[in-house]
């Protein structure tokens, strides 16, 4: 993202509204990302805000230093345009952050195994999944001319597969570490795979609006963006089940 003219160009044009918002939606999913194990093994939420923060601090030094570094901020440029560019780097960056302590932090599994096994524990994994991916493919202008050129079947039956492709990734392919259902194919299917879809397809939408992308279409255009973005982020946000 930090080498792509599209995230330098939305610094500049996107709405500050719409990126202080999406940094107003993102305090509260680091905030339960980091129930799921974060830096330290919290004991009480307001811990996991401040973690949050931290993960927003030290995303926001990351893009400053290597944005300087690229020559894509100076002391020349607006402010605005300066903080633009910062703060759309920086989102995917403090998920990534919060993500990397996941990994690579063996004491807080047990507390992350706690919360994941609840059901909304385990759509907001999807979510972030989704939103980790997206948020490198929703800016870039791809997306757009791949979506123009679709057909009402097309997207249905992208959107098929993407459903398809989440339910199989997480809980019909055997992978080290996965958990065995116990539960019917039908409950799995709905309760996780559609209602995750679901998750995928909404962030979707809430990015594509943050971007300006679906200023001025039409509903199908709009679909047909949510459809071909949700491809990608159903994967990403499968695989974030399976890592986490």
């Amino acid at each position: 993202m930090l080498m792509t003219m599209e995230m330098w160009w939305l610094g500049f044009t996107v709405e500050p509204f719409r990126l202080a918002l999406l940094l107003f939606v993102l305090v509260p999913m680091l905030t339960g990302l980091s129930r799921l194990g974060g830096f330290r093994n919290n004991l009480h939420i307001l811990d996991d805000v401040a973690d949050s923060l931290v993960a927003i601090a030290v995303a926001t030094i990351s893009a400053v230093i290597v944005l300087a570094l690229f020559n894509l901020i100076t002391l020349e440029m607006p402010v605005r345009e300066v903080m633009g560019k910062i703060a759309v780097q920086m989102f995917p960056a403090a998920i990534g952050a919060i993500l990397a302590q996941n990994q690579l932090g063996g004491g807080v599994r047990d507390k992350m195994e706690e919360v994941e096994s609840s059901y909304w524990g385990e759509l907001l994994i999807l979510a972030v999944g989704a939103l980790f991916l997206s948020l490198n493919i929703a800016p870039t202008e791809e997306v757009e001319l791949i979506a123009y050129q679709m057909s009402v079947w097309h997207v249905v039956i992208i959107v098929v597969l993407s459903i398809a492709l989440l339910h199989a990734i997480v809980y019909m392919v055997e992978f080290t570490g996965t958990e065995v259902r116990v539960e019917s194919f039908l409950s799995v299917f709905v309760r996780f795979t559609v209602v995750g879809y679901a998750v995928v397809a909404l962030v979707n939408l809430y990015l594509l609006w943050t971007f300006g992308r679906t200023d001025g279409l039409s509903l199908h255009e709009i679909m047909s963006l949510v459809a071909v973005i949700s491809f990608p982020g159903a994967i990403g946000a499968a695989f974030a089940r399976l890592i986490l």
